[in-house]
C-alpha cells in the first residue's frame, strides 16, 4: 500500500466531474487499499477519489474510534428520505485547518456498489448521512466551503494559497 497525496483548495482538479467506475479491477482494488491508508493517516473519515486526482467515482469511508469500521461506497446514489437540513461542522483533508457548519439532510438512503461490486442499500442518519453527502459532493467537483458566505470562502482561499505558496520555498 502506499500514501498518495491529497489535493487541497483551491486546486482546480477538485472541481472535475467524476465518471462511474465501469468494472472493479485490480487496480480499484488497490486504489481502495491505498485510499484507506490515505485516510488514516491524515487523519480523517472520508476521502473522495477526486481528492487523490482520480476522478472516478468511488469514496472510502470509516466513522469508527478504532478505524474498524472501513465502507466502500462506489458510484453512489443518495435519496433524502426525511427531515429538514440540519447544520453539522464539517471539515475537510481538502480544507485542511479549516471547520465550518454546513446544512445537509439528516437521513438519506445510499445505493452504491461494495469493494466487490457486489449492489447494496444503507439507510443513513446524522454523522453517516452529512459524511456520505460531503464526499459525493466531491465526485461533483464540489466542497463544502461553496455552502459558505463568498466573504469565509475567500478567507479560507487566501489562508491556504499564503500557506501553499510559503511550503514550496
Amino acid at each position: 500500500m502506499s500514501l498518495l497525496e491529497i489535493l487541497e483548495y483551491p486546486d482546480p482538479r477538485l472541481r472535475t466531474l467524476a465518471k462511474p467506475v465501469e468494472k472493479i479491477t485490480p487496480k480499484i482494488t488497490k486504489l481502495i487499499e491505498d485510499m484507506f491508508e490515505t485516510m488514516y493517516d491524515a487523519p480523517g473519515i472520508g476521502l473522495a477519489a477526486t481528492q487523490i486526482d482520480k476522478h472516478i467515482q468511488l469514496i472510502v469511508m470509516d466513522l469508527s474510534e478504532d478505524k474498524n469500521e472501513p465502507r466502500v461506497f462506489i458510484n453512489p446514489e443518495v435519496t433524502v428520505l426525511e427531515g429538514e437540513a440540519e447544520k453539522m461542522q464539517e471539515g475537510c483533508l481538502s480544507v485542511p485547518g479549516f471547520y465550518e457548519d454546513v446544512s445537509r439532510i439528516e437521513h438519506v438512503l445510499i445505493k452504491a456498489l461494495d469493494k466487490s461490486g457486489e449492489p447494496f442499500e444503507l439507510e443513513a442518519e446524522g454523522l453517516l448521512a452529512v459524511c456520505i453527502q460531503h464526499e459525493m459532493d466531491h465526485l461533483d467537483g464540489k466542497l463544502f466551503v461553496d455552502y459558505l458566505s463568498t466573504l469565509k470562502r475567500n478567507r479560507i482561499k487566501t489562508k491556504l494559497e499564503k500557506l501553499h505558496r510559503s511550503q514550496k520555498r
